[in-house]
C-alpha cells in the first residue's frame, strides 16, 4: 500500500482541508511526511505504509504517555486508521542537529544541557509508562533485541557494505562476546528510553524550546542508552574523554534533582561504555544498510568515527578482546 500521497489527499478531502501539500525529507524512515494546510495554518501529516489500529499504534500510545508526563512532543490533531494517516502540530524546520552546527560554543553547551535534562525527564516518566500500560512499558532492551541489533551490524557492515563476511572462527568469537555484552545490558534495562534520542530527532520550535519527535519506539532500557545516543550519534570528530565525563556527571545530577535514585559515577561510566559499544556498532550497521540498500551514502563518513568511539570504549573497559581486535582492523582498513 505505497500510495502515500493519494491516501493523504483522500484524507484531507474527507476533512475539508484540501490545500497545499509539501513533501518533507526523512533519513531512514518507512513513513512519509508532508507539510499540509490545516485549518488556519499548517500541520505535519505522517503517512504510514499500511493502515493501523488506534489501540495498537505505538506513536499514538507513546505520544499520550509523553504528554501525560509533560514531555514536549507535537500535539496530535487528527488521524485515520484505514488511510494510515496521523496529523500533528507543525514544529517548523529547525532541527537541533543543524542549530548545534551553527551555534557558538556557549550556545551549543546550553542546548546540549537542555537536551540532557530531557533524557532525565523521560526516565522520570518510567512509572507513568507502567501506570498507563503503555506499549513502551511492555517493550525492553532484552538480550534478544540487543543481539538482533549487534547481528544487524555484523550482517550489514561486513557482508552488505564491505562484501567481506567474517570467517566462521571470527564470527563464533565475536558472537560469544556480543552475547555477553547483551546480557549485561539487559540486566541494566530499568528506565524508560526514547530509543532514538539524537539531535536529528529534536527540534527547536518557534518559542526556541526543544521538542521531541520520532518517539514511537520508546521502551525500557539502560540509564545510559539515550545519553549515548545523543552524545555520540553521527560524530565526525571524537569528543574528549573529559567532555564526556562532564556530560555524564551533569546528567546524573539532573536525575537526582528530579528525585531519581543516585547512581555511582564510576559505575555509570562503566554502563555508559558498555552501551557505547552496543549502540555505536548498531549505528554502523544502520549506516552500512542505508548507504548500500537505499543509496544514502551521506552516512558513510560516520562509519570510521563510530568505530573509533567503540574502540576507545573497549580500551577503557579492557574487555571483549575479539571485538577490539576486529574494530582495530576495520579502523586501519578505513583510513
Amino acid at each position: 500500500m505505497p500510495d502515500f500521497l493519494a491516501r493523504l489527499e483522500t484524507f484531507l478531502i474527507s476533512r475539508s482541508q484540501a490545500g497545499s501539500v509539501e513533501q518533507l525529507t526523512q533519513d531512514a524512515s518507512t513513513r512519509e511526511y508532508f507539510r499540509v494546510t490545516w485549518r488556519a495554518g499548517t500541520a505535519i501529516a505522517c503517512v504510514y505504509p499500511e493502515p493501523f489500529i488506534e489501540s495498537e499504534q505505538s506513536y499514538l500510545d507513546v505520544t499520550n504517555l509523553f504528554e501525560k508526563a509533560e514531555l514536549p512532543v507535537a500535539r496530535i490533531f487528527d488521524f485515520d486508521e484505514k488511510l494510515g494517516v496521523i496529523v500533528q502540530e507543525d514544529l517548523g524546520d529547525r532541527i537541533l542537529r543543524d542549530v548545534l552546527v551553527e551555534s557558538n560554543d556557549a550556545g551549543r553547551d546550553i542546548l546540549v544541557g537542555e537536551a540532557v535534562k530531557l533524557i532525565a525527564k523521560i526516565q522520570a516518566a518510567t512509572s507513568k509508562a507502567f501506570e498507563l500500560g503503555s506499549v513502551a512499558s511492555r517493550l525492553r532492551f532484552d538480550t534478544e533485541k540487543l543481539l538482533w541489533e549487534l547481528n544487524f551490524f555484523k550482517t550489514h557492515y561486513f557482508t552488505t557494505y564491505k562484501g567481506e563476511p567474517l570467517s566462521e572462527a571470527e564470527d563464533t568469537l565475536l558472537s560469544a562476546e556480543f552475547l555477553q555484552l547483551a546480557r549485561e545490558l539487559e540486566s541494566n534495562a530499568r528506565v524508560l528510553c526514547h530509543r532514538d534520542f539524537h539531535a536529528a530527532n529534536l527540534m527547536l520550535d518557534r518559542e526556541e524550546q526543544i521538542r521531541i519527535i520520532d518517539h514511537q519506539d520508546a521502551r525500557i532500557g539502560s540509564v545510559a542508552y539515550d545519553l549515548v545516543s545523543f552524545l555520540l550519534d553521527r560524530v565526525t570528530e571524537l569528543p574528549t574523554g573529559s567532555w564526556l565525563a562532564e556530560r555524564r556527571l551533569a546528567f546524573l545530577q539532573e536525575r537526582e534533582k528530579m528525585g531519581l535514585e543516585r547512581i555511582d559515577e564510576a559505575a555509570f561510566a562503566e554502563e555508559f561504555r558498555l552501551q557505547t559499544v552496543q549502540r555505536c556498532l548498531k549505528a554502523i550497521g544502520t549506516f552500512s544498510f542505508q548507504s548500500v540498500n537505499r543509496g544514502k551514502t551521506y552516512f558513510v563518513p560516520f562509519i570510521e568515527p563510530m568505530f573509533m568511539i567503540v574502540l576507545r570504549a573497549l580500551e577503557n573497559l579492557d574487555r571483549f578482546p575479539e571485538t577490539a581486535r576486529i574494530v582495530r582492523r576495520e579502523i586501519t582498513s578505513e583510513i
